[in-house]
């Protein structure tokens, strides 16, 4: 009997783990108490019909939930009636079987010998445990690794045992695994480091709020303020040289115990263990420093569409104000293209005809007021963004010095062009270098990019700059290093180290290990 603080289980909870469902669907009965041909043979072999249906149900159980017929007792009646007709037996006659105790012992025996069904032993518990184990590492949640021992048991075709036994070893495996993620994420702490993490709960003396409440303030609306704001968190964690060793948990696990730490306030972490609370803190500073990091990559993603919405809103507000000049324009110069073709066509001295339509020197001032009204012939706004770059360097020199951006191969000029940025903006200097990147640059761009002597424009190079850079993370062509959201695809994948050392059958795969593999064998498919 477990001990009653290894009882992970209400009284109701248990009944539920055990009993068959109350309602199945057809996909599950036929997945679960479907007979194949030789469960058929070896069911017939028993005469009367409560003696094969009582067979049947025993062997069914076995397979789903997995107890014996005694713990699972009773059986639904919709569960009964589709056993039986597949055997061709009266579901009623089962009430006739269920009084026979040494019938009942004989098959269970007899199944044993067929179907090779075992009863739990202490090596099967030793077993399970380090089993077990590598889920509790991924996954501390109780109900999951109940469940994966239940399955796991079955697929051995052992019979399942007291559901307390069951509890208490998932209580021991998952302690087990809490120590192991402990260790991993503390026993590298300094002594520094473990005061660091106590200063976080104790409140400033001035404000009463915690450096962890800190923290957790959200940014606010996303501006070079608010972004600031982010990074100066950032800096705050990193401050603290948290523990290299953080791949040694599993990215699950390490995210569970960070929604733990979001729950709790900063005083309740006092009342924890210290290794509970180091790794509790430890964890959740680890996986708030992504987030903060994706907070920051999202404000700049924002601040970069804001820069080419006021470029918009700009130009329209320009073509509504001058509206009624543009126009006065247009009927002028419609006029003077009426009088040219007449001039043409009845053989007149243009000059002369075009002065009866409007004086010479009207002419040349409607010219000149013209050019100061026209856009771009592709209607571009990008000429009207120079003045928000002073407003974007509230921030953008502190995100290139604060981030850094792993990139493909297509993107290389575009991180050389950041790192030539940085290196200005340390530096002091405000003129482009000779030999600066220039690939990344848009067509669209290009000729605010240059100046009529072919001068790089420092202002357009950083603002088509941090616009690719938005472009290319959304694409995935550029990570943030510590980022959750816009990681390399390559930490999305196993390790190559890893791959090489594992069992293919394990990864359940439908695919040979290699192309030339893969190749031969479809050779031989379509030869035959």
């Amino acid at each position: 009997m477990a001990s009653r603080g290894k009882e992970l289980l209400t009284a109701d909870q248990r009944a539920e783990f055990v009993k068959i469902p109350d309602e199945m669907s057809k996909q599950e009965l036929e997945t679960y108490y479907t007979f194949s041909q030789f469960d058929m043979e070896i069911i017939k072999r028993h005469r009367r019909d409560h003696n094969r249906l009582g067979f049947a149900v025993q062997l069914c159980v076995l397979r789903y939930p997995g107890w014996s017929l005694t713990d699972v007792e009773p059986i639904p009646d919709y569960v009964l009636h589709y056993i039986a007709k597949q055997i061709n037996a009266n579901p009623d006659s089962f009430s006739l079987y269920a009084q026979r105790d040494p019938t009942k012992h004989e098959h269970m025996e007899e199944i044993r010998q067929v179907y090779g069904y075992q009863n739990f032993s202490v090596s099967t518990y030793r077993e399970l445990a380090q089993y077990l184990l590598k889920h509790a590492l991924q996954n501390g949640n109780s109900m999951y690794l109940l469940r994966t021992v239940q399955e796991e048991l079955r697929n051995r075709k052992i019979i399942l045992p007291g559901m307390t036994t069951i509890e208490r070893l998932v209580w021991d495996t998952r302690r087990r695994a809490e120590e192991r993620i402990f260790n991993s994420l503390t026993a590298t702490l300094s002594p520094w480091q473990r005061h660091k993490l106590d200063k976080l709960i104790d409140p400033f003396a001035e404000s009463r709020k915690t450096p962890l409440a800190w923290l957790r303030e959200l940014p606010g609306q996303s501006s070079p303020d608010a972004f600031l704001k982010v990074i100066e968190r950032l800096e705050y964690i990193r401050e603290l040289k948290l523990p290299l060793n953080i791949n040694e948990v599993h990215p699950n696990r390490l995210l569970q115990l960070s929604r733990i730490g979001a729950r709790y306030e900063p005083h309740s972490f006092r009342r924890f263990k210290e290794n509970k609370k180091y790794t509790i803190l430890v964890a959740y500073l680890v996986t708030l420093s992504q987030d903060l990091i994706d907070q920051a990559i999202e404000i700049h993603d924002r601040q970069m569409m804001i820069l080419q919405s006021k470029g918009r809103k700009t130009q329209e507000e320009m073509q509504k104000e001058n509206g009624k000049a543009v126009n006065e324009k247009v009927v002028h110069f419609a006029d003077i293209g009426a009088a040219l073709i007449q001039a043409r066509d009845e053989g007149l001295d243009p000059f002369r005809t075009i002065e009866k339509i409007m004086p010479w020197d009207k002419i040349v001032t409607s010219v000149e007021e013209a050019k100061k009204l026209a856009r771009p012939m592709d209607y571009d706004y990008l000429d009207l963004l120079e003045n928000r770059f002073t407003y974007l360097r509230k921030y953008t020199s502190t995100l290139l010095k604060s981030l850094e951006f792993h990139s493909t191969k297509a993107a290389e000029p575009l991180l050389r062009a950041l790192k030539t940025l940085n290196v200005m903006n340390e530096s002091g200097k405000r003129k482009v270098p000779d030999g600066a990147p220039l690939d990344f640059v848009p067509k669209r761009w290009q000729k605010h990019v240059y100046d009529e002597e072919g001068t790089i424009n420092r202002h357009y190079y950083e603002m088509a700059a941090l616009t690719e850079l938005k472009n290319h993370i959304r694409s995935g062509d550029v990570s943030v290093v510590g980022s959750r959201l816009h990681k390399d695809f390559e930490e999305y994948l196993v390790p190559k180290d890893e791959w090489t050392t594992t069992n293919l059958k394990e990864t359940r795969l439908a695919v040979r290990s290699s192309a030339e593999e893969y190749l031969e064998e479809r050779k031989k498919e379509s030869s035959s």
